[in-house]
């Protein structure tokens, strides 16, 4: 049993196809089909099923697919403490990062990094939330701080750091007791683009209102929404730790009608955890232990 085939049997898990798991571990289909046989045969029981909707996990196969996943994480580990012992935890990481660097512990990452792994150096890219999540996927970035409300994303290490709780900010003038519901979403709004975890709070929210969300003004980053709201544009949602420093400056007022929750989690791309990736790993974890 070689760990490529391994490799393999997770990958078709995890698409559901034999050509899709091919790009997934850079081989062709037939390749795919033939270490399938070889990982079958090694172990006597079958894993997979062919159906109409592509290759569904036999009952053996869910219940070996998780011993095969272990696996993989065992020997990714033993690479990974092997690498650090040969000092090889160096080179450019590409991180991506959302909303302010106070709020990501991002000084305390890059002094523990710093202290520990002087030759790994962090290359920033700030974005949208769903914007960086699949920047890892797609491999542009190696990790990444971003806001979900997933507990796991297929294809990647998901870390959840911390929950965000969001709140409506309002103007401080049009604030009052007894604000309804649908008075608040007949508002003006200052929103935010689809690829930004705040978008899908804000839909949900005039979905229990009973009607759609409809773009107007938008903003790409907290501070420009705390600003716009502050300055009477419309209402927005934000974290309610920035809600609640706008509020002690006298800029804006929280409505107090609803709450919801996202989390600040950090990424990875599976099967891509390299010593320096791991270092960051590392302080990024200890930061926020």
């Amino acid at each position: 049993m070689e760990l490529y085939q391994l490799k393999t049997f997770v990958a078709i898990a995890k698409e559901g196809s034999l050509t899709r798991a091919a790009e997934r571990v850079f081989t062709s289909a037939p390749a795919v089909s033939a270490q399938l046989k070889a990982l079958e045969d090694e172990l006597g029981v079958k894993l997979f099923e062919r159906t109409p909707r592509g290759m569904v996990l036999t009952p053996a196969g869910r219940s070996l697919r998780e011993e095969a996943e272990r696996t993989l994480d065992s020997a990714m580990r033993m690479r990974s403490a092997a690498e650090q012992i040969r000092g090889a935890a160096q080179g450019v990481v590409r991180f991506g990062t959302v909303v302010d660097p106070v709020a990501l512990r991002l000084g305390d990452v890059l002094v523990k990094l710093a202290e520990r792994h002087p030759q790994v150096t962090l290359q920033l890219r700030q974005g949208l939330s769903y914007e960086t999540l699949a920047a890892v996927q797609h491999g542009e970035l190696n990790c990444a701080y971003a806001l979900s409300d997933d507990e796991e994303v297929d294809g990647l290490e998901l870390r959840r750091l911390v929950p965000v709780e969001l709140v409506v900010a309002l103007p401080a003038p049009v604030s009052r007791p007894g604000l309804t519901l649908e008075e608040l979403t007949q508002m003006p709004w200052v929103g935010t683009p689809p690829s930004c975890i705040l978008r899908t709070h804000l839909e949900k929210l005039f979905a229990g209102a009973g009607r759609p969300y409809r773009q107007g003004r938008t903003a790409d980053n907290e501070s420009a929404i705390r600003s716009m709201v502050a300055s009477g544009m419309g209402a927005g949602l934000m974290r309610l730790d920035q809600a609640e420093q706008g509020r002690r400056n006298g800029e804006l007022a929280i409505w107090e009608g609803w709450r919801s929750r996202t989390w600040l989690c950090w990424l990875a791309g599976e099967g891509r955890h390299a010593a320096a990736v791991d270092a960051v790993r590392g302080a990024v974890l200890e930061a926020w232990a």
